[in-house]
């Protein structure tokens, strides 16, 4: 029958992915997010999470939320616009703008949903995207709209600004946007963002920063990339932070001048079509955001916890990526050698995840090993130890 054939093709596509050593599964936790997952009733030692301040599992913050849904509700009803902005969304939105700097920031569900609003908005016909070539897939796809509006888009190789500044010369655009994380997600390296910067302000361009894995742990206060680098909140800057990594909570948002914020809120579909998101989520990262203000110390144990593991993984086999972030890539290369390392490490109650194409450029598969300050200095030298054994 034709669903029969159409079932068929997809599970021959699913074969062969798995016979590449790409398949992927899901692993069910059953407790919070923390420094121990417990997974099919046996405990693992975490360096799987984004939960870089150890803040998912905060009872303050869980107490917020839970106070938040008492006096809220459940749900928001509706999106933004109709009549689903409640005052603890319009709360954590004034409390982000004033965090980052800027004078206004706009909340949303997720940060996928964040970036594309923001590049296909910003840029259609006449106008042009330049991008770096590993940027997130929410902003490869957010740049793909964009060129569905007619824009014309670039990519330039990775962190070369000199190359950047050959592309803008050349181009004729209208509305030029150069688009870029903060930190690299599966490199966990920084981007030149103060080179960037002088280039947008030169030629006239927009900057979008994705600073996902850069908001709560760089800069004074943790307050992101842009402050790491003692940048400006600019008016031609719009700035992306997640709120489920070091926040440690969900959500997003996009931080900008009063008039690009108000053209997102009026222009960008991914804002305008989307229910909010419960107040009760608003009302935890109120707490959060106070948290990660206050968070010198925890900042300070996560950055000791990172150099601990580079200099006890130093000289190992599989070279670690020059990562100053609690991203530590160890790159292995086979994908079936990455996913065989990742399997010897869980058999050890050690998760870290082997990460494959297409997340990263076919022959790097490599083990993202994600540092947090809630790890003990003994976690991080079981971790060295166990690979040291497998090396």
């Amino acid at each position: 029958m034709p669903a029969d054939r159409l079932n068929a093709e997809l599970a021959t596509e699913l074969e062969e992915l798995a016979a590449a050593g790409l398949n992927r599964r899901r692993r069910v936790l059953e407790s919070r997010c923390g420094r121990i997952a417990t997974v099919d009733g046996r405990e693992m030692l975490n360096f799987a999470a984004n939960d870089y301040l150890g803040l998912a599992g905060n009872p303050a913050i869980a107490q917020a939320m839970a106070d938040a849904a008492l006096a809220w509700g459940a749900g928001s009803g509706a999106s933004h616009l109709v009549s689903g902005h409640l005052v603890p969304h319009e709360t954590i939105e004034q409390g982000l703008a004033a965090f980052t700097g800027f004078p206004r920031a706009l909340s949303f569900s997720t940060g996928y949903l964040a970036n594309l609003a923001v590049t296909p908005t910003l840029a259609g016909r006449g106008d042009a995207v330049f991008a770096d070539k590993l940027n997130h897939a929410s902003l490869i796809d957010a740049m793909q709209l964009a060129k569905a509006n007619g824009a014309t888009v670039q990519r330039y190789p990775h962190n070369d600004a000199a190359a950047l500044e050959r592309l803008l010369a050349a181009s004729d655009a209208r509305r030029k946007v150069i688009v870029t994380d903060a930190v690299f997600s599966m490199d966990g390296d920084l981007a030149p963002l103060p080179a960037l910067f002088e280039l947008a302000e030169r030629h006239d361009a927009w900057l979008v920063v994705d600073d996902a894995h850069g908001f709560g742990v760089l800069g004074p206060q943790g307050r992101g990339s842009l402050a790491h680098f003692h940048l400006p909140a600019s008016p031609r800057v719009l700035l992306m932070g997640t709120l489920g990594k070091a926040a440690g909570v969900g959500g997003a948002f996009v931080a900008g001048s009063a008039t690009a914020i108000d053209y997102l809120l009026n222009k960008g579909r991914s804002y305008i079509f989307t229910t909010a998101a419960p107040p009760a989520v608003a009302g935890a990262l109120a707490c959060s955001l106070q948290l990660i203000a206050d968070g010198d110390a925890l900042r300070r144990r996560l950055f000791e916890r990172i150099a601990r593991l580079r200099d006890g993984l130093a000289g190992l086999r599989w070279p670690l990526l020059p990562s100053p972030t609690a991203i530590q890539p160890l790159i292995v290369g086979d994908n079936a050698a990455a996913v065989a390392l990742s399997q010897a490490l869980w058999e050890r109650g050690l998760w870290v995840p082997a990460i494959r194409p297409p997340t990263v450029p076919k022959g790097t598969a490599r083990l993202r090993i994600s540092v947090s300050a809630a790890h003990e200095a003994a976690d991080i030298d079981r971790l060295f130890d166990a690979l040291k054994e497998l090396a």
